[in-house]
């Protein structure tokens, strides 16, 4: 068994490397995003899944551990071979794959060449509970509160927050549902009257 290599990359075109350890030139199939990464010259360390079959032995390369983990977690779900597995790699990082698992969502792995509905769910099935060892994707921006742009913009225009955030109190109680910033801005104003801005 192969687990790592570490040597120069002789080749990089498409999804595979060629990686020339002690004078061996080993053919490695790697992501795209990881193929384009890398330069002909170059040393690396991939850490390496090595898949044999009856009429082919092939080398699946990582740029970390997490990846190839989650490589091998991949390959263990029905229906899913070496090769979709790198593709719901190189189309997804394992933070996303594990958020994915954990919010029971099926579609993103939908989305890769060759998963179909029913595989993108057993992944799903297959994976709850295995990739605890992987850190979730930085969590996506919350937006801001409603009403805070409307009260950074009434500051802008000159009124003073104390008062701002009165009014603006006023209009999110009185329109619970509104989201537009501009129609909670004008109605803001509407409140505030015309009086004289500093």
């Amino acid at each position: 068994m192969i687990a790592s290599l570490r040597g120069t990359v002789l080749e990089a075109a498409g999804s595979t490397l060629v990686v020339e350890v002690a004078g061996v030139g080993y053919a490695v199939t790697v992501t795209p995003e990881h193929a384009l990464s890398v330069r002909t010259g170059e040393l690396v360390l991939l850490h390496t899944a090595m898949v044999v079959r009856e009429d082919d032995m092939s080398l699946f390369g990582f740029q970390n551990r997490e990846q190839l983990a989650v490589f091998d977690l991949l390959r263990g779900v029905t229906g899913v071979g070496p090769k979709s597995a790198i593709g719901v790699l190189a189309a997804l990082s394992p933070a996303e794959i594990a958020q994915a698992v954990a919010e029971d969502d099926d579609a993103v792995f939908r989305k890769v060449s060759g998963i179909g509905p029913k595989t993108a769910k057993l992944i799903v099935v297959s994976l709850t509970g295995k990739l605890a060892h992987v850190r979730f994707a930085a969590p996506v921006p919350v937006p801001a509160s409603r009403g805070e742009d409307v009260l950074v913009a009434l500051v802008g225009l000159g009124y003073t927050e104390r008062d701002a955030k009165a009014v603006v109190d006023d209009v999110l109680a009185a329109r619970p549902d509104e989201r537009q910033t501009p129609v909670l801005l004008r109605a803001a104003l509407a409140l505030l009257g015309p009086q004289a801005v500093r």
